[in-house]
């Protein structure tokens, strides 16, 4: 038999999946995959498409998401029409669709938002709807003296789509909430992408992310303390991206509370 079809050893297969979800050490059947494992396969990988394919309850989270702010919520569109429209053509998820720009173009607050908090599917609708809300409750107490403007959320749409709506506000600094794109054993993960001063053509290298947030991966309490750290850093030093960096790999909410007046 091949080395490659040789079986690992119950032992060490069993300490390799006790550090990772990903698919090692799995047990053969001559040169075949055992029929549990092969199930289990396929159960995540449906679970996966129906993550992307699936459609955010905008309706339901929009009154959530205002009790938590105490502010306006908007409801938003990109240019593409519908989720078929959307997988094939990223460009435009990354534009607003007309109606929502007269949306915005409508809005006049009284102080200029230093935040706007975008909450966009992405490719996982359904990372949006477990995560998204307890994140923002987690956060926005570490954020009470910051001018936000009113929440967006927004269907079919991509990260860039913040940039737009960041500009429109006329907001210092955005965060989108997004759905990232599913893996086999992550279907609801939640990244934030943190942007100065947004506007139309920002590339990535100007943004800081933070992702695979989900009861799995990164908790409520470390994202929070992760973006609190780059937003007051981004204020103080007026950038994201590749020039701002975590100060530590481990950081306490402590460390954030501190802020920086200008």
């Amino acid at each position: 038999m091949p080395d490659s079809l040789q079986p690992v050893a119950p032992a060490l297969a069993a300490r390799l999946r006790a550090l990772t979800p990903a698919r090692v050490g799995l047990a053969r059947t001559g040169v075949s995959q055992e029929t549990t494992d092969l199930l289990d396969f396929q159960r995540c990988h449906a679970q996966a498409r129906d993550a992307v394919h699936s459609r955010l309850e905008a309706a339901a989270l929009a009154p959530t998401l205002a009790q938590i702010s105490g502010s306006e919520v908007l409801r938003l569109h990109s240019a593409a029409p519908d989720r078929p429209t959307y997988l094939q053509r990223p460009d435009l998820g990354r534009q607003l669709d007309t109606q929502s720009r007269a949306q915005l173009a409508a809005i006049h607050p009284a102080v200029a938002p230093q935040l706007a908090i975008i909450v966009a599917d992405g490719l996982s609708a359904l990372a949006v709807e477990r995560h998204a809300a307890q994140l923002l409750e987690s956060l926005l107490p570490h954020l009470d003296n910051w001018p936000l403007a009113p929440i967006c959320i927004v269907e079919q749409a991509r990260v860039a789509i913040g940039d737009e709506i960041g500009q429109a506000l006329n907001a210092a600094i955005s965060i989108v909430l997004i759905g990232e794109r599913p893996g086999l054993s992550s279907p609801d993960s939640l990244g934030a992408y943190i942007t100065w001063q947004p506007r139309p053509g920002r590339t990535d290298s100007e943004r800081n992310c933070i992702s695979n947030i989900r009861a799995e991966g990164l908790s409520y309490a470390q994202a929070t303390a992760q973006l609190s750290y780059y937003l007051h850093e981004a204020r103080r030093l007026q950038l994201t991206g590749i020039a701002l960096k975590e100060a530590a790999p481990s950081l306490s909410l402590a460390d954030t509370q501190e802020d920086v007046q200008k």
